[in-house]
């Protein structure tokens, strides 16, 4: 029998930017191989189902997508974190065919081959760009470094499904950046679970990139991206003291002027029971460094309330530490016990309506923070990338915003735009979160 089409393969990706990497790195290879790959469940003869498994909620909602590919379609393979739980994904759904763990890329393709025949195809005629298959806009991308993780967080379980730190070669890594600005990506957001430690496992050994030495290191990282003339984002920094080299790098426009750490907490009891670094007061030091040393940074960060054992008083802790700090993006979570985590073994679970409470309290106060810091905006010129055009106007981002996770620029009646164009605006208006400008001419 002859095909009238290609072997379709449904795709579902769930989770964290890491996550939609190796989702990318997967569909590419589909394509390259001639597959194609459709949005619906009925028109796949097979669907692959990347999962995440971090936080409960996270775990809830690949087991129900497992669960709607196997009604819609029958034939399914799951990869991904939660993959590394087999067997609780059995017990609920064992009719799946086959289950892998995380960035299990080659034996994903595997599996695939077995149960739908490898096309044969003319690779001209299903060309793939060079950059790969993204699931972003066409004008940003994720650039990750690095797999897996060398801390042991005590509400964390990203090292039992990830393993520990393996760091790309930088001489791949830097040839996959210049592949993406040759496509036309405007920003690259370098993301891993510990961006800070890049090079650790490989001692900073020296790799190569077109012919020159290269230290395996962030800081020689970030040095080379910026001669690239891309914005460049920095995600999941740990606060190490050698983050501090580069704050100058930021000062001089080679890459933004952003830094993403999550520093979870600022009582040292609570850090010390989530086995986290961090002095408060060291940390508080090192801000107002990196401020007097380039007074535009932007310093995102995420934070846990309800932690186990933690007090009213360790609680008022990180509310003075957020009123001190003036963090310009921060994330808040209610601590919930994942399954694995050693967390779950503390003692004085802090009750679901206290941890209301004081989420309720942390984000007022946070939105106090950022009112105050995005009102000092208004009358002030800066580039924005946007990403969305409709009939009421553009939507981007400044130098200061990451996309899906801080604010927005509105530019209303600008519908001559188009996504990925950098424009110069004067902000107009701001509020809690996001802000309103108009163009410079």
């Amino acid at each position: 029998m002859i095909r009238s089409h290609p072997p379709r393969i449904g795709f579902v990706s769930l989770g964290c930017p890491k996550n939609l990497v190796d989702s990318e790195r997967i569909l590419t290879q589909l394509r390259t191989e001639g597959y194609d790959v459709v949005p619906s469940y009925d028109d796949a003869e097979l669907v692959v189902v990347n999962t995440c498994g971090f936080i409960d909620s996270a775990v809830q909602e690949s087991l129900e997508a497992i669960g709607e590919a196997l009604a819609e379609n029958g034939k399914v393979i799951v990869t991904g974190c939660l993959g590394a739980k087999e067997n609780q994904i059995r017990e609920i759904h064992p009719k799946v065919l086959e289950i892998t763990g995380p960035h299990a890329y080659e034996e994903v393709l595997g599996h695939v081959h077995k149960y739908v025949e490898k096309p044969t195809h003319n690779p001209f005629t299903s060309l793939v760009p060079a950059q790969g298959v993204k699931l972003t806009p066409r004008h940003y991308a994720y650039l990750k470094i690095s797999e897996g993780c060398n801390h042991r967080c005590t509400f964390c379980i990203i090292p039992s499904m990830r393993g520990d730190l393996v760091s790309r070669p930088i001489g791949e890594v830097l040839a996959e950046a210049k592949r993406l600005k040759e496509a036309g990506v405007k920003e690259i957001l370098v993301i891993s679970q510990d961006t800070s430690a890049y090079g650790v496992d490989v001692k900073h050994r020296t790799g190569f990139y077109d012919g020159m030495p290269v230290k395996t290191s962030m800081v020689a990282l970030c040095e080379e991206l910026a001669k690239l003339g891309m914005w460049v984002r920095l995600h999941y920094v740990y606060p190490y003291p050698h983050v501090d080299d580069v704050i100058p790098l930021m000062r001089d426009g080679k890459i933004l002027p952003y830094l993403d750490i999550p520093l979870q907490h600022a009582s040292p009891r609570i850090l010390k029971l989530m086995k986290r670094p961090g002095s408060v007061e060291r940390t508080l030091e090192r801000i107002q460094k990196w401020r007097e040393i380039c007074p535009e940074i932007t310093l995102r960060s995420t934070f846990i309330v309800g932690f186990p054992g933690e007090t009213e008083e360790e609680f008022q802790m990180l509310l003075d530490f957020i009123d001190k700090a003036e963090l310009d993006r921060v994330g808040c979570f209610k601590y919930s016990p994942v399954e694995g985590a050693k967390a779950n073994e503390l003692p004085d679970p802090v009750p679901a309506e206290v941890q209301e409470e004081r989420f309720q309290r942390f984000m007022e106060l946070q939105q106090q923070v950022s009112i105050r810091k995005l009102a000092r905006k208004v009358g002030k010129e800066m580039l924005v990338l946007i990403d969305e055009v409709d009939e009421e106007g553009a939507t981007g981002r400044s130098a200061a915003d990451a996309p899906e996770i801080d604010g927005l620029v509105y530019l209303n009646g600008e519908t001559g735009l188009k996504p990925g164009d950098m424009v110069k605006v004067r902000i107009d208006e701001a509020d809690e979160y996001d802000l309103w400008a108009s163009l410079v001419e």
